[in-house]
C-alpha cells in the first residue's frame, strides 16, 4: 500500500464518526479491498444499533438516511462471512426503511425524523441522503423502490436550468432549508447514483441503469461548468467566493473512474479528475489529514473530516 494512502487511512480511522461517517468510512475501505478494516467496521455498525433497526446509531438522534450508509458493508460481510450477524444487521436496517422511515407524502424517504431547524417540518430531503438510501435498497434486491427514491430527490430537489442539486428543502411547507448548490451534496449525488447504476447492470435492468447513467451524465456535466483549473470546485459551485472544497472533487473522482472503468462515463471526464486528484494529494498532511475541504461538524467552512477521507480512499481505489 501507498504511504501516504496508509496515513489517510489511519487519520480516517482515528477520527470520531456519526452514522454517516461510520457508513461512507467503511465503504471506502470496502471498495480500496481492505477487508480487515470494513469488515470490523459492519459489526461495530450493527452492535450500535438502535432497538429500530438504524445502524451505527452511537450519536446519531434523529437520523434516518444516514444509518443505511452503512448497510451494503454488512450484506458484504455476511457474504465474506457466512456469519448471519451480518445480514441480520442488514435486514434489520431494510426493515426499518421499508416498514418504520418517516416518508413525505409522495412517498420519499425523509432525511430526518425530526428537523434540526426551527420553523420547518420533519418532511425534509437532505441530497446527502441519495448516497444513504438508494444504493443500500438496490443492493439488497429493491431495485424498483431505490429508483423511486432517486426519481423523488430529483423532483424535489433538482435544478434543472443547471443541471445540479440544490442541498435541502422541506417538502411538506415547499420551502428550501438551503437553497444552493453545494458541491459535496451533487458529490454525494453522483456516487449514489454510480452504486445503483452499477447494481442494475448485475442484475440486467438495463431500463434503471440507462435512465441513471443519463441522468449522472447531466450532473457530471453541471458540476463540470464550475470546475477550477485544477480540476476542483468552490465549496458552493456558482458562487466564486466561496471557498476551494476537495471533498467534492474526489467525490466526482471517485464517480469517474469507476464510471469509465464500467461503461457509463465518458473519458472527457478523465483529465479534469485527473488534476483534481493531484491537487487533493497536495493538501495531504504529515498525519495523513485532507486540508481545503469542507470541514466538520456544520460543514459551511474549510476544515477536516471523515467523509473527505474516504472520497480521497475512494478515488485512489478506483484510479488504480
Amino acid at each position: 500500500m501507498d504511504d501516504r494512502l496508509e496515513k489517510v487511512i489511519k487519520a480516517m480511522l482515528a477520527m470520531q464518526r456519526y452514522p454517516w461517517e461510520q457508513g461512507v468510512c467503511a465503504q471506502a475501505l470496502f471498495e480500496a479491498g481492505c477487508d480487515d478494516l470494513w469488515i470490523p467496521m459492519a459489526y461495530d455498525a450493527i452492535k450500535r444499533m438502535d432497538k429500530d433497526g438504524r445502524l451505527a446509531m452511537a450519536g446519531g438522534g434523529e437520523a434516518v438516511s444516514d444509518p443505511a450508509s452503512n448497510g451494503e458493508v454488512c450484506l458484504r460481510a455476511y457474504e465474506k462471512t457466512g456469519d448471519e450477524f451480518f445480514r441480520a444487521g442488514a435486514r434489520s436496517m431494510l426493515d426499518y426503511l421499508v416498514h418504520k422511515a418517516p416518508r413525505t407524502q409522495d412517498n420519499i424517504i425523509c432525511h430526518n425524523n425530526a428537523s434540526p431547524f426551527d420553523g420547518y417540518t420533519k418532511y425534509q430531503l437532505w441530497i446527502d441522503g441519495l448516497y444513504m438510501v438508494p444504493p443500500f435498497l438496490a443492493v439488497m434486491g429493491e431495485l424498483d423502490e431505490a429508483l423511486k427514491q432517486i426519481r423523488g430527490y430529483r423532483k424535489h430537489l433538482y435544478d434543472g436550468e443547471k443541471n445540479l442539486f440544490f442541498h435541502i428543502r422541506d417538502v411538506e411547507t415547499g420551502r428550501f432549508v438551503r437553497k444552493l448548490h453545494w458541491a459535496t451534496g451533487n458529490g454525494w449525488a453522483l456516487m449514489g447514483l454510480a452504486r445503483v447504476i452499477e447494481e442494475a447492470d448485475k442484475k440486467d435492468r438495463e431500463d434503471i441503469r440507462d435512465e441513471l447513467a443519463l441522468f449522472l451524465e447531466e450532473v457530471l456535466s453541471g458540476m463540470n461548468v464550475y470546475a477550477l483549473d485544477d480540476g476542483r470546485f468552490r465549496d458552493i459551485l456558482d458562487d466564486d467566493k466561496s471557498f476551494i472544497d476537495g471533498t467534492s472533487s474526489m467525490m466526482v473522482a471517485a464517480t469517474v473512474y469507476r464510471g469509465i472503468k464500467n461503461g457509463y462515463v465518458s473519458q472527457d471526464y478523465r483529465q479534469m479528475v485527473d488534476m483534481a486528484f493531484d491537487a487533493v494529494t497536495d493538501t495531504i498532511d504529515d498525519y495523513g489529514l485532507l486540508h481545503q475541504v469542507c470541514g466538520c461538524p456544520d460543514f459551511v467552512r474549510e476544515g477536516t473530516s471523515a467523509e473527505a477521507q474516504a472520497a480521497y480512499i475512494m478515488a485512489y481505489a478506483w484510479r488504480h
